[in-house]
């Protein structure tokens, strides 16, 4: 909501692509705890605009962020060229067409629940392998609906559906998705979790989130979402310079 304004949000893109990014992530409905979903009107008429206005006068791959077929479809043919599903391709049936007649790349995310109940005392018998079984079966899902292994990200979703404990676990662990072999997106910036352990608001985590950035560089992870993006660019730069 912060760049609700269209030119907000266009000018926020450029702004992004200038400081470094590589992939900008572009979505209309919010999914973090609680949330309420919109409909797919309000959505496309959200994401758009933006997708046309920025698509063809910047280098970075453009992301759209949804998990409705239809939004995702519009948005490839108006520029996106990766599919971010918080669903994994499970909240909508259609979707695995969509990304594989149109050949982009999705990022499979997990996800206990949904939005609204996700954080409702999750539980798991074992948070990592819980997860490997997950993206073990989203995968052959994946390929089995024609879509290549070599167009799949995984991100093990850290905050949804998980408590403090889940996400630390996850990120102790996160090198252990590599296994799977897909590339492994993290998206930790700003959240929750940062404040619950340094009592930082929201505006203060910048620091947190570094420390996260830098660990998954050492862990292997090869995409990191992010909000500061001049910054984590440059944690990104010197922790990959350390691990050689």
């Amino acid at each position: 909501g912060k760049y609700f304004d269209p030119s907000a949000a266009v000018d926020r893109a450029f702004e992004m692509a200038e400081n470094g990014a590589d992939i900008l992530d572009i979505g209309g409905e919010s999914s973090r705890p609680g949330s309420n979903p919109v409909t797919e009107a309000e959505e496309l008429d959200r994401v758009l605009p933006i997708i046309e206005a920025v698509s063809e006068k910047i280098q970075c791959y453009i992301s759209i962020d949804t998990y409705k077929a239809n939004v995702a479809k519009q948005a490839v043919q108006s520029g996106a060229s990766i599919v971010n599903d918080i669903s994994a391709m499970r909240f909508d049936p259609s979707m695995a067409q969509v990304v594989k007649d149109a050949d982009t790349y999705v990022v499979m995310m997990h996800m206990l629940g949904v939005p609204q109940t996700m954080q409702n005392n999750p539980r798991y018998n074992n948070v990592v392998e819980d997860l490997c079984d997950f993206f073990h079966e989203r995968i052959d899902f994946a390929e089995n609906a024609g879509i290549s292994k070599n167009r799949i990200i995984i991100d093990p979703g850290i905050g949804f559906g998980k408590s403090i404990e889940h996400n630390l676990t996850l990120l102790r662990h996160v090198g252990r998705f590599n296994e799977l072999g897909c590339p492994v997106l993290v998206g930790a910036s700003n959240k929750s979790m940062i404040g619950k352990i340094t009592g930082a608001s929201i505006e203060e985590r910048i620091w947190g989130t570094a420390a996260i950035v830098a660990h998954c560089v050492t862990q292997g992870v090869l995409i990191h979402r992010v909000h500061d993006v001049r910054a984590m660019k440059q944690v990104c730069e010197v922790s990959y310079a350390i691990k050689g």
